[in-house]
């Protein structure tokens, strides 16, 4: 197929998610044949930041403005088989509604953020996707499943909601043989909501243990924020060290957002990834966890501070090996790029079959 793929960053994975799930994505459908065409808004802040500028997968192109997308690039989108538009593209309403009238292929909505889209739509506030251009997209892939599926077809209109989880590359993350440097471990960027949750389950607990080495790394968080001494801060984490960073912690926390917790059924990039490490994760709790890894046995659940000094200190060398390692079989049977770039052809195809035949003049 000819792809054309609309998406936030595929150059630089600096403050967002979003660009090593691009990678892994556009890997997989460059590796399998298709011709993908991966189409990036250049602004400053990742201009500044591009630790894979050229990507070595499909071909990337950087665009200066929707007038200059539109003049470059309508030819592509109009031939595409395929045109999937992500989440957080600056102009991403402006860009739908030219999309939508321009292309002649299957088009896509990719919503890396959904529970967080669904808030910003609600509120009137978002600026990459409205109401009127959800019907215009034949498939919604969404970030998370679960009811929220259901809330995009009835309420929003959506012609078929699907559950397409982040993934990842098991290539770029596996477990490696590094010295253990830390016992608890974070990796994210910033933001108001998830951060009461990092505080009591990685800051508090390295408060109570002053002997217990704990990270975060990830930007954007305030200045004056007052660190423990035994926490060591990493300001960007580029994907490549990403595998060495989880295999030297003992154990790895998972955050989830406020609005993405509240909707269960959304396990970040972040969580596959670690896994894919064969470390094992500690994590929030949200509905549907348990479809994605069983608690107890693939992952562990902390709702206090007190449950993660437990687990710390309770959970045997052997225990914690065999989490891990469930976790990563677990992931790399249902998660990678293999996985979902499968589900995407079938879902086109069945889509393009669909489709009736143009009449004969």
């Amino acid at each position: 197929m000819k792809i054309v793929v609309l998406g936030l960053s595929i150059t630089s994975s600096w403050g967002n998610g979003h660009a090593t799930n691009y990678r892994a994505l556009v890997r997989e459908l460059d590796a399998r044949g298709h011709e993908v065409l991966f189409l990036e808004r250049d602004v400053p802040w990742y201009a500044e930041q591009r630790d894979l500028p050229v990507p070595p997968w499909g071909t990337t192109a950087l665009y200066a403005s929707l007038p200059d997308l539109g003049e470059r690039f309508a030819g592509a989108v109009r031939d595409a088989d395929l045109v999937l538009v992500g989440s957080y593209v600056p102009d991403g309403i402006a860009i739908g509604s030219w999309v939508q009238q321009t292309a002649r292929g299957v088009l896509a909505f990719y919503d890396i953020d959904t529970p967080v889209t669904l808030g910003l739509l609600e509120r009137g506030a978002c600026e990459y996707l409205s109401t009127a251009l959800i019907p215009g997209y034949d498939l919604y892939l969404s970030f998370t499943g679960g009811p929220t599926l259901r809330r995009l077809e009835q309420e929003l209109g959506a012609r078929r909601a699907l559950a397409f989880y982040c993934l990842v590359d098991p290539d770029g993350h596996q477990p490696l043989s590094v010295r253990p440097r830390w016992d608890l471990g974070y990796l994210g960027t910033y933001s108001d909501d998830r951060q009461p949750s990092l505080d009591a389950l990685l800051l508090e607990p390295a408060r109570r243990t002053a002997g217990a080495r704990c990270v975060v790394a990830g930007p954007r968080y305030p200045q004056d924020l007052v660190w423990p001494a035994n926490v060591e801060r990493i300001e960007h984490l580029a994907p490549p060290d990403h595998a060495a960073f989880y295999s030297a912690q003992r154990f790895t926390l998972n955050v989830t957002r406020a609005e993405m917790r509240t909707a269960g059924w959304s396990p970040s990039v972040r969580l596959f990834e670690a896994a894919a490490c064969g470390v094992p994760i500690i994590s929030d709790r949200w509905p549907g966890i348990e479809e994605v890894l069983v608690p107890g046995q693939e992952i562990l659940l902390a709702d206090t501070t007190e449950d993660v000094l437990r687990i710390l200190a309770e959970t045997g060398e052997d225990t914690r090996r065999a989490i891990g390692e469930r976790a990563r079989s677990r992931v790399l049977a249902e998660h990678t790029a293999t996985q979902r770039v499968q589900l995407l052809e079938d879902e086109v195809a069945a889509l393009r079959d669909a489709r009736p035949e143009p009449v004969a003049s």
